[in-house]
């Protein structure tokens, strides 16, 4: 292997949405340093923390139906029984519902938990709240979806946070997604709750910290091994 190579290797893309901001924050340290220099010192330091946070890591994804992938990088915050969203028309009753929380430092690139046909998009203005409140599931800014997995509807709803603005949802209805698969961001700060048919056995706790694309959240049946995964 030779150094363009390593240095390629050791490099984490940036996802294409986040080009613009870098750009723009690279532009006015450029700025910013003209009045002032130690101003460019600052604006660069934000442009890098930008493109970090903009960073689209590749994963390796399980290959197995049985299993529920993290939708995305974080805490988890939640697991246990709640009722769904009623926009995703899964019905009133409680289902498993696995919540995972981005800080600002995490990856916001979010990602398929199960393969299966998109049937439902479905977005909901609200609030802001801090997105590990319990209540923001219910009260903040969202975006949902349903899969029609091979063991049943599973909901996957984008949650706006206290500092995040912009729900991105790349998927339509009818689409096909395959397990892994990316589907949308949350720019700054957010959470991603997934509600599981029955059946589901989640293999996740509390405050655990979840890799999207990788880290097993759930299974249907009854295996006991978490799948041990790499930070990016």
């Amino acid at each position: 292997m030779n150094l363009a190579d390593t240095i390629r290797n050791a490099l984490v893309p940036v996802h294409r949405e986040g080009w613009p901001y870098v750009a723009a924050f690279g532009a006015g340290a450029i700025v910013a340093g003209w009045l002032w220099d130690p101003l460019f010192w600052i604006g660069l330091a934000l442009t890098v923390w930008c493109a970090y946070f903009f960073r689209d890591p590749p994963r390796v994804t399980p290959v197995d139906d049985d299993l529920v992938i993290s939708p995305a990088d974080g805490k988890v915050t939640a697991v246990g029984p709640a009722v769904p969203p009623q926009e995703l028309g899964l019905g009133d009753r409680e289902m498993t519902r696995i919540s995972i929380f981005m800080n600002v430092f995490s990856v916001h690139i979010n990602r398929a938990p199960v393969r299966g046909k998109v049937v439902t998009v479905a977005y909901r203005p609200g609030r802001f709240l801090n997105a590990e409140l319990d209540k923001a599931s219910a009260e903040n800014e969202r975006n949902g979806i349903v899969i029609d997995s091979p063991h049943g509807a599973t909901g996957v709803v984008q949650i706006a946070g206290l500092v995040a603005r912009r729900i991105l949802c790349w998927t339509k209805q009818e689409d096909e997604l395959a397990t892994g698969q990316r589907f949308g961001l949350i720019r700054f700060g957010s959470r991603v709750d997934v509600y599981l048919p029955i059946g589901a056995v989640p293999r996740v706790a509390i405050g655990q910290t979840a890799i999207a694309g990788e880290t097993v959240i759930a299974d249907y049946n009854g295996r006991s091994e978490t799948f041990l995964t790499r930070m990016s």
